[in-house]
């Protein structure tokens, strides 16, 4: 008998970052190593686990910003360079190492990672990330979602209604456009929710979604079951609740598996340990440090003292800690099941690039887990639509307004260090309503061209990475710089459209440069 059903989310996400004027752009890297570090190596656990005859389950949000880089000619040839680049330092390293015993493994270690990633990038994926989701998502093993068209956080965007619609419309298109299909769920920006969000959902034919615990547990009226079953909302949309217990065990990286000491050390990378002449190519071009991917010790301790890296010790833990995981989880349901009338279900979403980026070794973690589960049998995997076919009959409850930010709610997205930006994404909102009823019988092409691209750029500054980011004080100058940029876009076409003389280079530039979305339609704001 199954005990339980296990739900496990990653959340796919990056703010859209192009700059193809430039051949090197520092935040361009974010994207990179997500898909070196992260998306290949969990893709390639999926091929080993479907060529092993190995059964698994997980839901995955690809946002549309994310897809819309992936997919992109610019962005992918850099990344194919970026990959060459990388193959080069290692057999540099290789020579470097060469009559050191002890580094010489580790840098063979990371060049043949890189050409394995570089041999599946040109495979298996045909240069295009989004095949391996494709493939995976039809087959049923994994649930492809959405989220917001830019991530943009949707409470504090509903002054004006429209805002928001747009959001959730232009995301569904983004996915359909990139798989074939509508979405079913989405992943809410921050997982954060408002009164009355569910009926937007309901319009654009998303039937589920994901809330933090205490959603459910403050909602009107409070969940039976917890969070150990999904509800309904007043509108008949699903809610999948987050499972603390879970969530934490593999997160947190004090209590979590990614602090054991065994693991690769994030912040430990040649790009600060080696002299400036030796590393110069493989950094920054205005000479300052980055991570380059090759780190070379592990957790070691809680000091500066550090250790060098041991794979197969580091890969050998990920089975223990899949062992673990599986215990606990097992345990889990078992104490539920004492209490529910129905099979509990457990939701652990997490945000994807923890699994290979912040903690390298989580692919294989879950590859591990993957094998556990399909072994013993105890619990089985599944998506929140398998879930919903099994159990369509739901309690129907009123999520209270929530996010997943630190303290629960708003405040990480509005505070004094970011609210600023509320009062120019309001007005654009409501000047974009208006432009669009003035044209909504249609515009000359040069207008019609500077309106679409009025939204993109409206799009752009909603975003709430940039918010994110000026609170964590996390890359504060590009965040300030991106907003401003987007506002300053806005308004110097709604001049253009105005005045009536469209400056066609700089419409140009910009349809080149924030070139997401081909698809948009300025009546998408009628």
């Amino acid at each position: 008998m199954i005990s339980g059903y296990w739900i496990p989310v990653l959340h796919s996400h990056l703010p859209f970052v192009k700059h193809p004027q430039h051949d090197y752009f520092l935040e361009e890297h974010w994207l990179f190593e997500a898909i070196t570090e992260c998306y290949i190596p969990l893709l390639r656990n999926c091929q080993r686990l479907y060529e092993e005859g190995i059964d698994f389950r997980f839901t995955t949000s690809v946002t549309p910003p994310l897809a819309e880089m992936l997919a992109d000619r610019n962005l992918m040839e850099k990344y194919e360079k970026h990959l060459e680049k990388q193959i080069e330092l290692g057999y540099k390293e290789i020579e470097r190492t060469k009559n050191d015993m002890v580094f010489s493994e580790i840098a063979h270690f990371y060049t043949n990672f890189y050409e394995e990633t570089r041999d599946f990038f040109h495979g298996f994926l045909n240069r295009n990330v989004l095949n391996g989701y494709r493939f995976f998502n039809d087959l049923g093993k994994i649930e492809v979602i959405t989220c917001g068209a830019t991530h943009g956080y949707l409470p504090l965007l509903s002054i004006n209604e429209k805002a928001v619609k747009v959001q959730i419309e232009v995301a569904v298109k983004a996915h359909t456009k990139h798989f074939g299909k509508a979405p079913r769920g989405i992943w809410l920006p921050e997982c954060a929710y408002y009164d009355g969000l569910d009926i937007i959902l309901k319009e654009n034919g998303i039937e589920f979604f994901f809330v933090d615990s205490h959603a459910l547990i403050y909602g009107e009226p409070t969940a039976n079951y917890g969070v150990y079953a999904p509800t309904y909302t007043p509108h008949a949309i699903a809610a999948f609740a987050r499972d603390a217990q879970s969530a934490k065990q593999v997160w947190s990286s004090k209590e979590g598996y990614p602090g054991d000491f065994n693991y690769r050390d994030f912040y430990r990378d040649i790009g600060y340990d080696l002299d400036d002449e030796y590393i110069k190519d493989y950094i920054d071009p205005d000479g300052t440090r980055v991570f380059t991917g090759f780190k070379y010790h592990k957790v070691t301790g809680t000091t500066n003292y550090k250790e060098v890296y041991q794979p197969e010790t580091a890969w050998q833990k990920t089975v223990e800690h899949a062992k673990d995981f599986h215990f606990n989880r097992a345990k889990q349901f078992e104490h539920l099941g004492a209490y529910m009338d129905r099979t509990p279900m457990i939701v652990s979403p997490y945000d994807a690039e923890l699994f290979g980026h912040w903690w390298f070794e989580g692919p294989h973690f879950l590859y591990n887990l993957f094998k556990e589960i399909d072994t013993h049998k105890v619990f089985k995997a599944v998506t929140p639509s398998e879930y919903l076919m099994m159990y369509p009959k739901n309690q129907v409850v009123n999520p209270s307004p929530s996010s997943w930010g630190d303290q629960g709610y708003y405040d990480v997205w509005l505070n004094g260090s970011n609210a600023w930006i509320y009062r120019h994404l309001h007005a654009m909102a409501d000047e974009m309503c208006e432009l669009a009823y003035r044209y909504k019988n249609g515009a000359q092409f040069n207008t019609y061209r500077a309106l679409n691209q009025m939204v993109r750029e409206l799009l752009l500054a909603q975003s709430s990475d940039w918010a994110f980011l000026m609170t964590t004080k996390t890359a504060v100058e590009y965040s300030v710089q991106r907003t401003k940029e987007h506002i300053s876009n806005f308004n110097a076409l709604k001049g253009m459209i105005e005045s009536g003389e469209i400056d066609f280079s700089r419409l140009e530039e910009l349809e080149y440069k924030n070139s997401i979305f081909n698809f948009i339609d300025y009546k998408i704001y009628t």
